[in-house]
């Protein structure tokens, strides 16, 4: 299983974090501090998380950011929200609440239906040619959307919705292997599949370990972002990174 990916300058944890439940307290800014010494290797954020808490959380427990982890974090959710004007205010924002004076990975949230693509990434592109982003990434997309992506500015990761039984961006994530891009999939622990409790008893793992695993071994540029705010979880979770499917158990749950 190969454990680490390329992130720009970081070579890091094929494991995440997400952190759309995290709010502002004394434990949770513990919590992420444990989580990088754990080892995560991206922790996934955005400007709307828990009413604008989770990026100064992070910001409280990290900065300056650690090179042993990559900070992403998303702007323009809402429609009209990927306007010039507002994302530009939102990634200030962003900066602001992390403590940094550059994200390492910034994700253009949602594709605005106000707004052409080209011109919310030209925003992004604009912090990119002033050292204040570092990679940029694009989230819940077609393969189109991130062709004309690419055609504003260099794409490093796709963060889309996908699972072991929600798998309706198969195309995206065997496009992004080809083209060299990291595949994010949000929700990774959503869904079941009959195999999956058998294959957990017999690996001595836990139903969402063998999740994980799947993910990992559907394509090697996928780094999961699973949620907790619980280090247990957390190591739980790293720990899918020394578990290889064999092929008969990949395909029983593919």
């Amino acid at each position: 299983m190969q454990r680490t990916i390329t992130l720009g300058e970081h070579e890091v944890a094929r494991m995440g974090l997400g952190t759309n439940r995290l709010t502002n307290r004394p434990e949770n800014v513990a919590f992420i501090r444990s989580v990088v010494e754990a080892g995560i290797g991206v922790i996934d954020t955005a400007h709307l998380y828990t009413g604008g808490e989770s990026e100064p959380t992070i910001g409280d427990a990290l900065s300056p950011l650690p090179s042993s982890c990559v900070v992403a974090t998303k702007g323009g959710y809402r429609p009209g929200e990927g306007s010039p004007e507002i994302l530009r205010a939102q990634i200030e924002q962003s900066l602001a609440s992390l403590r940094t004076e550059r994200i390492p990975l910034y994700y253009l949230h949602r594709v605005d239906p106000e707004t052409p693509l080209e011109a919310s990434l030209g925003v992004i592109a604009e912090f990119v040619a002033a050292g204040r982003i570092g990679l940029v990434g694009v989230s819940e997309v077609s393969v189109e959307q991130i062709e004309r992506a690419r055609g504003v500015v260099p794409v490093a990761a796709v963060q889309n919705k996908y699972n072991v039984s929600e798998r309706q961006h198969d195309d995206v994530v065997d496009y992004c292997a080809r083209e060299g891009m990291v595949f994010v999939p949000y929700h990774p622990l959503h869904g079941d599949h009959a195999a999956m409790a058998s294959i957990a008893r017999s690996r001595d793992a836990t139903p969402k370990q063998i999740a994980l695993a799947w993910l990992l071994r559907r394509s090697p540029n996928v780094l999961p972002i699973p949620g907790t705010l619980s280090l247990d979880h957390a190591q739980e979770n790293l720990a899918a990174l020394d578990i290889e499917l064999t092929d008969e158990e990949f395909e029983a749950l593919s």
